[in-house]
């Protein structure tokens, strides 16, 4: 799949650092270093913003050494960035950490992954139909 992008920052595209990887580097786009403080979140901007196909979105993801060492995480990961929206792609980063965490330019915030979404339309009925699990959910499988 192509897909076009507007890159306004001097980083280098978002790409696969292996050969099977599922997500692709986003990278900050800032005119000064920010520091997070812990328990603050903040919008970091990557000055990218690109067009997909239909059908399609782009999951905005954390970078799990990032959250590891760190304690950086995507707010409302993942974050969704609909086939539509043509904006600056943005990232929600909170510091879980009891750390300050300086963010400069170029510094890798996130990944990015591609994947197809399905379109659906509701059919309201009286009843759902019964199925082995019934209505049981958060914790109810086990420990």
């Amino acid at each position: 799949m192509i897909i076009d992008i507007v890159n306004i920052s001097n980083n280098k595209l978002p790409k696969y650092e292996t050969l099977l990887s599922a997500g692709m580097d986003l990278r900050a786009y800032l005119e000064e270093p920010i520091v997070l403080k812990p328990l603050q979140r903040t919008l970091v901007k990557t000055g990218l913003f690109v067009s997909l196909q239909p059908g399609y979105e782009a999951q905005v993801r954390p970078r799990s050494g990032l959250a590891l060492k760190k304690g950086i995480s995507v707010l409302n990961s993942p974050g969704t960035i609909d086939a539509d929206y043509r904006g600056e792609i943005g990232v929600i980063l909170i510091n879980l950490s009891d750390s300050d965490l300086k963010i400069d330019s170029g510094d890798r915030i996130a990944q990015m992954v591609i994947a197809k979404h399905e379109t659906v339309s509701w059919k309201s009925v009286d009843k759902l139909d019964d199925s082995l699990r019934g209505d049981k959910g958060f914790g109810s499988t086990g420990k």
